[in-house]
């Protein structure tokens, strides 16, 4: 089908009141980022009972995140083509699916095969999600508490993970870190059903395929080559083969959507809207700051002060806790104050964090060390994150929400890819060179600290773009 047609097209029950549709959006947003991180605690049981090999173990985690953010633009567009309600019941059934499977899994090709459906699922979702918020809530203080409730769904479930993971496999089974998404996938879908009108979001039109397959392609390419620098180092040809690969595709990408495609799967007309491009920037930017408060912290936890994993996850609670609340606290905020203050404000959150952060040692002990400042992160992260998305995908035409959303996603994803891959090589070359190849807890300290201070660079970074922002909402 070649047409176009303006108007959106009802195929289904009318929509149910506004709060049953954040509940859906936010219980589908927790469930995505859930499943990056509730696996990480359950692999030394899936190890032991499956038999992986340590390479192939890493796949278990590698293969959700490389299908969840290289085909996050082609579910965007697919929500705009076919609809969100049908997108996100298509991809909670993939989802539910997939971790039935993972759950009943007998051989380590099973569950990798699982986790990259799970993978494929989330990818569904997530952008449609977006696309839920952005045509079901048109009044800028109703959006900005949905982006805020939402941003803070996410941010609670990638910690939540952590616990949980832990809880889980020591109570039950490794399984059933899979299996309790089943009952739950299969309630949202009845919720998406009776809370979602069957509406497609203004277009009708045939898929880009050659857009489809050279986009999907290069970022899958491009995150698999990123994952790999960790274990090969960055002049592997493991490394630079895929990424030189990826960005060829996307050079080709690029080439197709803008001279050859009649209907483009990512039309770069977008890109001339201000907020689409500098959001997307910041967000590209401000991946790699969640993976520097989260993933490093919980490492100075555990290999600098010796708390076991749970004791870590527990350890960054109160950081969740915070994050939470900002983000709430924030959302009524942005329609009154703009865009800029509030990246400000959260960057020179970040600026003190990281800062502080950067100076604790083995002898710093918790309270001083590592919960004051991640605090103030987590509070940055609150201010700034709901924003970015909300900038990211603000103005956009209805037709448009799905892939503007998969846009802003994948930026994020990709910038979470990368800062862990340059911040995982930082740490261990200079734990190494402080320690002569025996780190110790100090050593350890040293290569974290200089993680923190480049997040703090990034975190300055973000403060200069942002005044490419307007002031307020419609300056």
């Amino acid at each position: 089908m070649t047409g176009v047609e303006t108007a959106s097209q009802p195929t289904g029950p009318p929509a149910a009141p506004s709060w049953m549709v954040m509940v859906l959006a936010c219980a589908c947003q927790f469930m995505v980022i859930l499943d990056s991180s509730i696996v990480n605690l359950a692999l030394p049981s899936v190890r032991d009972e499956l038999g992986f090999t340590l390479t192939g173990l890493a796949w278990v985690v590698n293969g959700y995140l490389l299908t969840f953010a290289g085909f996050m633009l082609l579910g965007g567009r697919a929500a705009d083509m076919f609809g969100p309600r049908r997108m996100l019941v298509a991809g909670l059934l993939v989802f539910s699916v997939a971790s039935l499977a993972g759950g009943l899994a007998t051989t380590p090709q099973i569950l990798v095969a699982a986790r990259v459906a799970q993978g494929a699922g989330a990818a569904m979702m997530a952008p449609a999600t977006l696309a839920v918020i952005n045509t079901s809530f048109t009044e800028p203080n109703a959006r900005a508490r949905a982006f805020g409730a939402w941003s803070a769904a996410g941010g609670v479930g990638g910690m939540a993970g952590a616990i949980a993971g832990g809880a889980i496999t020591t109570g039950l089974s490794w399984r059933w870190v899979f299996l309790i998404n089943v009952p739950i996938g299969a309630a949202l879908i009845v919720i998406a059903m009776m809370a979602l009108s069957g509406t497609r979001t203004g277009r009708r039109e045939s898929l880009d395929l050659a857009g489809a397959i050279t986009g999907t392609a290069g970022l899958a390419a491009l995150i698999y080559g990123v994952m790999q620098s960790a274990d090969h180092g960055w002049t592997s040809a493991l490394v630079v083969g895929p990424v030189v690969a990826g960005l060829l595709l996307l050079g080709v990408f690029t080439m197709v959507e803008a001279r050859f495609a009649t209907q483009p799967m990512m039309p770069l007309r977008l890109f001339r809207m201000r907020g689409v491009a500098v959001g997307n920037g910041m967000l590209l930017l401000f991946g790699a700051i969640p993976i520097a408060m989260w993933y490093f912290t919980s490492l100075f936890l555990q290999n600098v002060l010796g708390y076991s994993a749970l004791q870590a996850g527990l350890g960054q609670t109160p950081a969740a806790a915070t994050f939470l609340v900002v983000a709430r606290w924030a959302a009524p905020l942005l329609p009154r104050t703009g865009l800029r203050p509030l990246v400000l404000a959260g960057s020179a959150c970040f600026l003190a964090g990281f800062g502080w952060l950067a100076q604790a040692q083995a002898d710093s002990g918790y309270l001083i060390g590592v919960l004051g400042p991640t605090l103030l992160i987590a509070a940055g992260i609150g201010l700034t994150f709901p924003t970015l998305m909300a900038v990211a995908t603000a103005d956009v035409a209805e037709g448009d929400a799905g892939i503007v959303g998969g846009l802003a996603h994948t930026t994020s994803q990709v910038g979470g890819s990368v800062g862990l891959a340059v911040f995982a090589t930082v740490a261990s070359a200079t734990a190494a060179s402080e320690a002569g190849g025996n780190p110790s807890p100090d050593a350890l300290a040293a290569g974290y600290g200089l993680v923190f201070l480049m997040a703090a660079g990034v975190a300055l970074v973000i403060a200069v773009v942002s005044m490419l922002l307007p002031r307020h909402r419609h300056d």
